[in-house]
């Protein structure tokens, strides 16, 4: 392995990238083009470049990854529309797909129905995530066919078990198969959703799983990846199922059309369900008692770009500075400081989408410039949306939307189930509109177009401790989940034929789920629903895991953290305030793992979700055409810094120390 201290023209620079999902996948594009820059720069001076050597490694398949493996079932379904989904930095600019200039996956879909006959689907449809990872592993090929001749790419099917330092320089990778060993000079981690230890309720649920014969516990995962078959989950027999997300929907789809039934379309438009007979009895149930409502029917272009007018970068400095200038750190309250910004934003795209349906774009114009005017004076805005004929009209509660039920007391389960119908039927009504010309939509899809703002606001402990803790997390993130991240209309559609036959029922809010002793088997109950307790002889965790260190059951990152090679994210706050958050810490951009001492190490980098808490939403699978994207910028940081000449990092080790975060300020 060549040295920090010096380079070698001769000697490839190796570079390993843990993990070929999207995040991996996204920095394989982006070193191939920069290695092909640096040929033609090269060529161009009369000169050979240096050789590089990448080592793509993934345990399930290189390429794809776990999640959006080739092998899995297709009623598995992603919830962005395929004309928003790129893997390419670049589009197609009229030649052959290659790194910087390819397809996005609504063009790929479309090519391979044309060349190939698969299924057509339109730019606003919803792929099966097989697709998405058959669109991933042609993207991989695509690369690895247009690498220039000096990169060489080594794909390893395998799992790392451990990253430590080398003798002298850069690092070794052990592995679980042949070479079982591989030194690298630079290691980039985008190793995606963990695979967690039980935490004490799952422990006691798993405990009382071995004690009665006949019970099974399924821990939170992908779906894919669940024991769902009928030895486990028999037919006929009930199931109870944590939580009522998108990973929901997963479950609820293997237990009914994984198992042979069939949707078909009444006259009137709504869905019938025809049972095979081998389906369970599903028992769902959360906090809300509401199953997360459907996106709305999309109406924007790939590349639409929410132009923010009050949750600004402007405004979250101005915010920063006057916590400075009042003796704090600049860490911001989010309740106080970023929240009313955002339900400007949210509530401004309502008001101006109800006055462009009912009288126009010129009049939605002009009442637009008001309304901002208001919002940013703090004026009462009374008088000017009764002008526009809006006084009538719901103001947009988040919290209301997000828990329908409040503290409602319910007198049976049928009466709750005609209750449940009913919001989920507006909800429908609701995204039928769609995205621009549906006032509740549009208003809601704010919350996905304004991310990259919120992350200012809250990255690298941009949050007082006890804010990102106690409201951030606990409060504001399920509302915004619940909201902003729905599956596709049909998807509840499909929901609302099942528990309106039979096959799902909804427990009501605030589930409580537990073990019956006497009756040997789970119980899922509503306190806010008389008559709901069931007894369910499989209970099944339809949550995704939330990334924790210290509970990732990785040999790798149990390695890194025992060792003292990465650490925990501290949002350290004013008077030792501070919150250990879970997620691998690293250093702004390009991403350097910060190890146990605080010190950044220059040739190692995260990416995507392990880092987790550390930056927020960090689960994105993609990027968008036509646009900038932090996905993109990510990627593309990371590979700018991977292949930098060793003397010229090491040079610059104390540069990269320095930008380690150190708290807002």
């Amino acid at each position: 392995m060549q040295s920090h201290t010096a380079t070698s023209d001769t000697r490839p620079l190796v570079i390993a990238v843990v993990g070929s999902g999207p995040r991996g996948i996204s920095v394989l594009e982006r070193l191939a083009v920069r290695t092909a820059a640096e040929a033609q720069t090269a060529a161009a001076s009369g000169a050979a470049p240096r050789p590089v050597r990448v080592h793509l490694i993934d345990a399930t398949e290189v390429g794809a990854g776990r999640v959006w493996r080739t092998d899995q079932d297709d009623w598995f379904t992603m919830n962005t529309v395929i004309s928003q989904v790129t893997m390419y930095s670049g589009d197609p600019d009229g030649g052959p797909a290659r790194p910087g200039a390819g397809p996005s996956l609504g063009q790929w879909i479309e090519e391979r129905a044309r060349t190939a006959g698969e299924e057509l689907l339109g730019p606003d449809d919803y792929a099966p995530r097989v697709r998405y990872g058959e669109y991933l592993v042609d993207v991989y090929r695509t690369v690895v066919d247009a690498l220039p001749e000096h990169v060489e790419l080594v794909p390893v099917k395998g799992r790392v078990t451990a990253v430590r330092t080398g003798a002298g320089s850069g690092y070794l990778l052990s592995l679980d198969t042949a070479p079982h060993l591989l030194e690298a000079d630079r290691v980039v981690l985008a190793t995606g959703h963990p695979v967690n230890a039980p935490d004490a309720f799952e422990q006691e649920m798993l405990d009382f799983s071995t004690r009665v014969p006949g019970l099974h516990y399924l821990c939170g995962d992908s779906a894919a990846d669940m024991p769902l078959d009928e030895d486990t989950i028999p037919a006929g027999s009930a199931v109870g199922i944590r939580g009522i997300g998108l990973s929901f929907y997963d479950v609820m789809l293997s237990l009914t059309v994984g198992r042979g039934g069939t949707f078909h379309p009444r006259e009137d438009g709504t869905l019938e369900y025809r049972a095979s007979g081998r389906e369970p009895h599903i028992v769902a149930g959360s906090r809300s008692g509401l199953p997360i409502p459907a996106r709305g029917r999309n109406q924007k272009e790939p590349n639409f770009s929410h132009k923010a007018l009050f949750l600004t970068k402007d405004a979250l400095e101005s915010a920063r500075a006057a916590r400075r200038a009042a003796g704090g750190t600049g860490q911001l309250d989010f309740a106080e400081d970023v929240l009313p910004l955002l339900l400007q934003e949210v509530e401004h795209v309502y008001y101006v989408t109800h006055v462009r349906n009912a009288r126009g774009a010129q009049a939605a114009d002009a009442f637009a410039a008001e309304h901002a005017e208001a919002l940013r004076a703090g004026r009462d805005r009374g008088e000017l949306l009764a002008s526009a004929g809006l006084a009538q009209v719901p103001p947009v509660d988040l919290d209301a939307l997000a828990r329908p039920f409040g503290d409602e007391r319910f007198g049976s389960p049928e009466e709750f189930r005609e209750r449940l119908l009913k919001v989920m039927d507006d909800d429908l009504a609701a995204a039928a509109l769609g995205t621009l010309d549906g006032p509740l939509k549009s208003s809601l899809d704010v919350l996905r177009d304004i991310r990259n703002v919120v992350r200012l606001a809250v990255d690298f402990g941009g949050l007082l401790p006890e804010s990102h803790t106690g409201f951030f997390h606990r409060k504001f993130l399920p509302v915004n989940a619940l909201l902003s991240a729905g599956p596709p209309m049909y998807r509840v559609e499909q929901l609302r034929a099942l528990i309106e036959q039979g096959v799902v029922e909804v427990a009501g809010p605030g589930t409580r789920f537990g073990t019956d002793e006497e009756a040997g088997g789970f119980l899922v109950e509503s306190p806010q629903v008389a008559g709901s307790a069931r007894v369910v002889r499989a209970l099944i965790d339809a949550r995704i895991p939330t990334p924790d260190l210290h509970r990732d059951t990785s040999p790798l990152t149990r390695q890194l953290l025992e060792e003292g090679m990465v650490r925990p994210y501290v949002i350290e706050g004013p008077a030792g305030s501070r919150f250990v958050t879970g997620g691998l810490e690293v250093t702004d951009s390009p991403f350097h793992v910060v190890d146990a001492h605080g010190v950044p190490r220059p040739d190692l980098y995260a990416l995507g979700i392990p880092t987790e808490h550390t930056r927020w939403f960090t689960q994105v699978g993609s990027s968008r055409p036509g646009v900038n994207t932090l996905f993109y910028r990510d990627a593309d940081a990371i590979a700018q810094d991977a292949l930098r000449p060793l003397v010229v990092v090491r040079e610059n080790e104390a540069a990269v120390a320095a930008a380690a975060p150190g708290g807002a300020g």
